[in-house]
């Protein structure tokens, strides 16, 4: 088990993907985040099932970093409740495991 982390995020827009992306690897939130456009979404909001288009995110980080990087996105997301959900990452390439901790500081 490392202290290595995955969170998921959805986004309304690609701008607003990238822009979230950007901040959170420029401010060493996040050591990398991949996009993922074409997600389709359903749910059940304000009680009517939902079909939406998004962009999901995929942020690498570590545990530690995980409570200002949910905080961030919060203050960046349009949504009301927006997807954060952070899912361990049990085992990695050494190197790169190392690459994040050096990434996020």
């Amino acid at each position: 088990m490392t202290d290595k982390i995955i969170v998921f995020v959805t986004c309304e827009t690609r701008e607003q993907a990238e822009k979230i992306a950007v901040a959170v690897v420029t401010e060493k939130l996040a050591a990398c985040v991949n996009t993922l456009p074409g997600v389709r979404s359903c749910y059940v909001w304000e009680g009517k099932l939902t079909w939406s288009d998004e962009v999901l995110l995929l942020i690498k980080t570590t545990r530690g970093r995980f409570g200002q990087l949910k905080d961030r996105v919060k203050a960046m997301h349009s949504y009301d409740v927006p997807e954060i959900v952070a899912v361990g990452i049990d085992d990695a390439n050494a190197p790169y495991a190392d690459w994040i901790d050096r990434a996020v500081g």
